[in-house]
């Protein structure tokens, strides 16, 4: 009999391609399915970035890439960092990828070994505890709490960082919960930070252009006293509806940049020449769309969050980014998971149960409003008329 490496016995996974699937496999036999699930945004990706992968194509760029991407689109993720944010950058510490995942596996992968601790978010993305256990290292969850607006604490971070801990991992505009952590929150987590010099940063930024209500994005590249061991995770994926597009970028310092390299090479050996191309477009081209789906995403917020604090045993807060709601679902008497399962047999409404995203994720769902006005509301009307009727057994 084959035997694997015990690692293998550690690994999990994102729920909500799961999820995804079975959806699929309802609406192949007829059912008319309603996704509220799967992170992903429901517009096309601009004409002039799909035009600018068709020209890179037609000129030749058939072949391999340097293993950390194109000059060109090195440097115009720093010049768009620099922009934005105000921050130097080096186009010799950006690292193009194949989406944000791999930031994640090589960052964890970097720091964790049996002994050591990670910190992470709970609530947050699965990947994170996954990639965590996978190394051997002990998963240390953050709690993300639904009094603090869903922001982290830094007080509570801070804490839990013991001689162990190697890595903390950040998330804000945040998944699953919509949460943005407010500026003086990250200074005083910064501040604390400065007695901790062995720890590094792993930032998740990845909805940075996704805030609302006036809020700022923080970028925790923003702060000198860091620099020298955060990790920053981004893309073109949220923000650009490039999601099958598989292309994201990483920020690494000092001598984790040749690593992460070196991954690279091992890994996926570059990332596809005309997706980069495409990139290139994204950045330096109108950013019209960018902000109309922003805008489109910020009217269905208001929506989905006014139709789910009139369900039956179902209120919550106003998420201050990204595109996802994260109601309490404890006052119908159902256990999450089983809902989400319930819901989407029953009334063809897919959503996640919270705690596919942690252990303080029970009592909550994660709702996508990545979809249209119409489909929320009809997808509201179902799960008002399921919870007014169905009680938890």
């Amino acid at each position: 009999m084959l035997k694997t490496v015990a690692n293998f016995d550690r690994i999990g996974e994102e729920n909500a391609f799961a999820v995804l699937a079975r959806a699929n496999a309802l609406a192949a036999q007829g059912r008319d399915i309603i996704s509220l699930g799967i992170g992903q945004p429901d517009f096309r990706t601009p004409e002039f970035i799909v035009e600018a992968a068709i020209k890179a194509l037609r000129d030749g760029h058939h072949g391999y890439t340097a293993a950390n991407g194109i000059l060109p689109l090195r440097e115009a993720v720093a010049a768009d960092l620099h922009k934005r944010y105000g921050v130097e950058v080096s186009p010799d510490s950006v690292m193009i990828m194949p989406g944000g995942k791999p930031t994640m596996f090589m960052s964890i992968l970097m720091f964790g070994e049996p002994g050591v601790e990670i910190l992470y978010p709970d609530p947050g993305f699965p990947i994170y505890r996954s990639m965590i256990e996978y190394t051997g290292a002990t998963p240390v969850p953050v709690p993300i709490r639904e009094e603090n607006g869903f922001a982290f604490s830094a007080d509570e971070t801070l804490k839990l960082i013991t001689p162990k801990t190697r890595l903390l991992i950040v998330n804000s505009p945040a998944n699953p919960t919509g949460g943005v952590t407010p500026k003086s929150e990250v200074d005083k987590l910064v501040v604390g930070l400065e007695k901790w010099p062995d720890v590094a940063i792993m930032s998740d930024e990845i909805y940075d252009h996704m805030v609302y209500d006036g809020e700022k994005h923080v970028c925790l590249l923003s702060y000198p006293s860091i620099r020298d061991r955060l990790i920053l995770l981004n893309g073109w994926s949220k923000t650009y509806a490039m999601t099958g597009w598989r292309l994201g970028y990483a920020i690494f310092p000092g001598k984790l940049y040749d690593y992460a390299r070196k991954l690279a090479v091992n890994l996926h050996s570059c990332v596809n020449a005309s997706a980069q191309f495409a990139g290139l477009a994204a950045l330096t081209g109108p950013q019209d769309e960018v902000w109309k789906m922003i805008a489109e995403f910020d009217k269905r917020r208001g929506v989905v969050v006014a139709g789910l604090n009139k369900l039956p045993g179902v209120s919550c807060i106003t998420p201050k980014g990204a595109f996802y709601a994260f109601p309490n679902i404890k006052g119908t008497g159902w256990k999450a998971k089983e809902l989400a399962n319930t819901l989407l047999n029953e009334t063809g409404v897919v959503t996640i149960g919270g705690p596919d995203f942690g252990i303080l994720g029970e009592g909550y769902l994660r709702l996508s409003y990545a979809n249209s006005t119409e489909n929320i509301l009809k997808a509201l009307e179902r799960m008002g008329d399921f919870l007014a009727t169905r009680k938890a057994a």
